[in-house]
């Protein structure tokens, strides 16, 4: 490609009009004729490799500071900024050629998206979805690493999209995909909000600068839908300046959830829009739930379905891998798998299996190293909340003992007299839980919901299928 068609103004050079072999800011990646950019991350700063790079082959660097290399540094103000203009340019903007759905927030982004797309591909719409589980082209499932893929990689997952005939993307967007300008020259036809818990303050300074992230989204959309039920969405709704739609199921908004009745096989609601209610039956229980079904219905009416094709596709989903998801057991009693890592998430979770627990509601959890420890004790105190027992264990410990990880969580149970068990070893306590399980018992493992792996020491990941573990503690159990 051209290096002005690639920069298409967003920049100045004085290099003339080259070839440009490909693109990248990845060191290990410069091959002959390349451009590389120059972008300083949290350990490696690019800028101190661009002369190495030249010398490599590289054509001509992307910089935020003179470097003293002439006429071969492309002087920005934002190198990750324009790495991702560029990369929708190189792969020939595919996200113009997509309608675009962006779902943001701490809770909810992978339910919500999952029940876009399948509404959408019933209907006849193939389409894409970019998420925390899998990407998917239609049918075709595709290994993910980020939620938000780097900028490269999301414009070559977009430009398949695109040649495999997708009309639709769904994509769950990321504070980090945000901030790092991840997503190019996207732009979304519909962005949705779904609510801001604490997460990710090792990386994001505090609650304020995390908002400040997800609100980067409603600057690039043409309508926004927000969750009025939630304190920043109320926030964030009086805020933004395009077209913008609430959803509530508390109370009144453009979209309404009514008459709510919860089972564990699922849920029935009215939904209720422009002074008409439709009665919808899923197989996904949870309030919760509800709200994320409610923002996808609304995606879909504001994409031009009608009402009555929307209920009868949610009424058949099954739900997503890893969210409120019933594992068999062929016993007396539930044990139900869920992704909730936060506290507010841990907290909806048990408030709506407490709903329909016959005996007792046992919360297994833990919390993860290397990750905004100041929510380790809430995590605690919101399973105190609406749990009759705990087992404190091990999430992905990563580099920080798990031990002192778990004495950080008990910090949180100091005023409180609910009875737990500590249980180190995270498969020794799924066995702990089914061991004690009676009659009516619900079990909630929280934290690893779709993961099937745990990330120990030296960041080694080993296969942790929760799924498996629960079956071999049965088998265990028989024996």
């Amino acid at each position: 490609m051209k290096l002005y068609d690639l920069l298409e103004n967003n920049a100045e050079t004085k290099l003339g009009n080259i070839e440009i072999t490909s693109i990248t800011d990845d060191t290990r990646k410069v091959a002959e004729g390349c451009l590389f950019v120059c972008v300083k991350g949290g350990s490696f700063d690019g800028h101190t490799a661009a002369a190495e790079m030249l010398e490599k082959g590289a054509a001509a660097v992307v910089c935020e500071h003179d470097l003293g290399l002439g006429d071969r540094q492309i002087l920005t103000d934002n190198s990750r900024r324009l790495y991702g203009m560029m990369c929708s340019a190189w792969f020939g903007h595919p996200e113009k050629k997509l309608h675009m759905i962006g779902v943001t927030g701490t809770n909810g982004k992978t339910t919500i998206t999952n029940v876009i797309k399948h509404i959408l591909m019933k209907n006849g719409h193939k389409t894409g979805l970019v998420g925390t589980i899998q990407n998917e082209i239609g049918d075709e499932i595709v290994h993910t690493e980020n939620t938000t893929p780097m900028a490269y990689d999301l414009m070559a997952l977009l430009d398949r999209m695109v040649k495999a005939g997708c009309e639709y993307v769904v994509m769950e967007v990321s504070s980090f995909g945000l901030v790092q300008n991840r997503i190019g020259a996207s732009w979304f036809d519909t962005a949705v909000f779904t609510n801001l818990t604490q997460d990710h303050l090792d990386y994001h300074k505090d609650m304020e600068d995390y908002y400040q992230a997800k609100k980067m989204l409603f600057d690039i959309c043409d309508c926004a839908l927000v969750n009025i039920d939630d304190e920043y969405g109320k926030r964030l709704y009086g805020e933004i300046g395009c077209e913008k739609q609430s959803f509530s199921v508390k109370g009144c908004a453009d979209y309404t959830a009514d008459g709510i009745k919860i089972k564990s096989t699922g849920s029935s609601f009215w939904f209720c829009k422009g002074g008409k209610s439709h009665l919808v039956k899923c197989r996904m229980p949870g309030a919760f739930n509800v709200s994320n079904i409610t923002a996808a219905m609304a995606v879909c009416l504001r994409a031009g379905l009608s009402v009555d094709d929307i209920i009868a596709a949610v009424e058949e989903y099954n739900g997503v891998k890893g969210r409120c998801e019933v594992i068999p057991t062929g016993r007396d009693f539930t044990v139900i798998c869920d992704y909730a890592h936060t506290p507010d998430a841990l907290e909806n979770i048990l408030r709506s299996v407490r709903e329909y627990t016959d005996n007792r509601l046992i919360c297994l959890f833990g919390c993860g190293g290397n990750r905004d420890a100041a929510k380790r004790p809430k995590m605690a105190a919101a399973a105190a909340k609406f749990a009759d027992r705990l087992i404190v264990t091990s999430d992905n410990p990563r580099n920080e003992d798990p031990e002192l990880i778990i004495k950080e969580i008990l910090t949180g149970l100091e005023d409180s007299d609910i009875p737990y068990d500590v249980v180190v070893d995270r498969r020794e306590a799924i066995y702990h839980a089914l061991k004690i399980a009676e009659k009516g018992d619900i079990i909630v493992l929280a934290g690893k919901g779709h993961e099937d792996y745990q990330i120990l020491a030296g960041m080694e990941h080993i296969h942790f299928d929760e799924r498996e573990i629960v079956a071999e503690g049965l088998k265990l159990l028989d024996n």
